[in-house]
C-alpha cells in the first residue's frame, strides 16, 4: 500500500509542536521523543512546520524550519508514517519550503494560504498548482482567528480539479464554511481522489461521523491532521479506529462532546485562541514530555484562567489523554 492510499484510507496525523527548553532553545532530544511518541502511539504520520509548530521557527532569528524537519523525517525513516511538511509564504519562500522538505523525504505540502491575504481566487489556485510541481499538495483552510483568510466556494471548486491536490485539511472552525469544501470537493470530477481530513478541533467525531451527500455523491472526513492529536495521540488512534468499525455513534459522539470540552481549554477558546499552542505544551509538560510549555514568542503563553481550565479538563478526561 503507497502512502497515498494509506491517507486515503484515514489516519491519525499530530500536528507537532515545538520542544523548546526554559531558555527558548530547540531541545532537540525531546523533539525526536515526541515524534517516537507519535509514531509508537498508532499515529499514521505527523505534520511538521505547520501552526502547531510555530510559524515563527521560519525567522532568521529562530532559523529552525531545517532542524526540525530533518529530525522528524528522521525517527520516522524505515516506517510507513506519511509526512506532511506545513510550507508558507508567496511563492519563492513557499517553494524552497516545498523543496527542502522534498530532499527531507517529506510525502506532500501542508500548503498555508495566509501569505496571499488579498489575492484573489486565480492567483491562489496558480500558487497551489506552482507548489505542486515540487510536492503532492495537502490543502489547508486555517481558521481566520489564528491567522487564516476566508477561501470560498468557489476556489475550493476550481483547487479540487488540480490533480497535485491529494487532500485537504478542513480548519475553519465554522460549519459553513466546513460544507464549502466538501460540497466542492463531492462536485469536482476528483471526488474519489482527495483525502478529506477534519482540521476542526471543535468538532472532531461529529466531522468523522457525517455522511456527506451532495448532488449523488457521498463523501466522509477519514482522519485527522489536528493540534488536539498532539496530545492523547493514542486515544486519538483508538477513537478512529472505533469510528472506521462503525460503532455507536450516540456512545461516540458524547466521547466528541467531552473532546470538544478538553479543546476549548486547551485551545483557549474563551479568550479567541490565544493561548492555544502554550496550552498544548502545557499538557505535554504534564505528561514528562516536554521541560517547558514556552513559545518562540515570549509573550505566547497560557491566558489568565487558562490553567485552571486545563486543571479540570485533565482530571475529567484522563481517558482522552493517554
Amino acid at each position: 500500500m503507497t502512502w497515498l492510499d494509506r491517507l486515503r484510507e484515514g489516519l491519525v496525523i499530530p500536528a507537532h509542536p515545538l520542544c523548546l527548553t526554559a531558555g527558548r532553545k530547540f531541545d532537540e532530544p525531546r523533539q525526536r521523543a515526541l515524534t517516537r511518541y507519535y509514531l509508537e502511539s498508532g499515529a499514521g504520520g505527523f505534520a511538521a512546520g505547520v501552526h502547531t509548530t510555530q510559524f515563527a521557527i521560519r525567522s532568521p532569528e529562530h532559523n529552525l524550519l531545517e532542524p526540525v524537519l530533518r529530525a522528524a523525517a528522521e525517527e520516522a525513516r524505515g516506517t510507513e508514517a506519511v509526512l506532511v511538511a506545513g510550507v508558507c509564504g508567496a511563492a519563492p519562500q513557499a517553494l524552497r519550503e516545498a523543496e527542502l522538505a522534498r530532499s527531507l523525504g517529506y510525502h506532500c505540502a501542508l500548503v498555508s494560504l495566509s501569505a496571499l491575504r488579498d489575492a484573489g481566487i486565480d492567483a491562489l489556485v496558480a500558487h497551489i498548482a506552482e507548489i505542486g510541481r515540487v510536492l503532492p499538495v495537502f490543502g489547508f483552510y486555517l481558521q481566520p482567528a489564528v491567522g487564516g483568510r476566508v477561501l470560498p466556494y468557489a476556489f475550493w471548486r476550481r483547487a479540487a480539479e488540480l490533480d497535485c491536490l491529494v487532500a485537504i485539511k478542513i480548519a475553519p472552525f465554522n460549519r459553513y464554511q466546513t460544507l464549502d469544501v466538501v460540497r466542492a470537493v463531492a462536485e469536482s470530477s476528483r471526488a474519489r481522489d482527495i483525502a478529506l481530513y477534519t482540521g476542526n478541533d471543535d468538532n472532531i467525531v461529529a466531522d468523522l461521523l457525517t455522511p456527506f451527500h451532495f448532488n449523488g455523491v457521498s463523501l466522509r472526513i477519514r482522519g485527522g491532521l489536528l493540534g488536539q492529536w498532539a496530545v492523547g495521540t493514542r486515544s486519538a488512534v483508538s477513537l478512529l479506529r472505533r469510528v472506521h468499525e462503525g460503532q455507536n455513534p450516540a456512545l461516540l459522539l458524547s466521547l466528541g462532546a467531552q473532546l470538544t470540552d478538553l479543546n476549548a481549554a486547551l485551545f483557549d477558546a474563551a479568550n479567541g485562541f490565544r493561548g492555544c499552542i502554550a496550552g498544548i505544551h502545557e499538557v505535554l509538560v504534564r505528561q514528562g514530555r516536554m521541560q517547558s510549555r514556552a513559545c518562540l514568542d515570549p509573550d505566547e503563553d497560557l491566558s489568565p484562567g487558562q490553567k485552571e481550565e486545563i486543571d479540570r479538563v485533565m482530571a475529567a478526561y484522563p481517558h482522552l489523554l493517554e
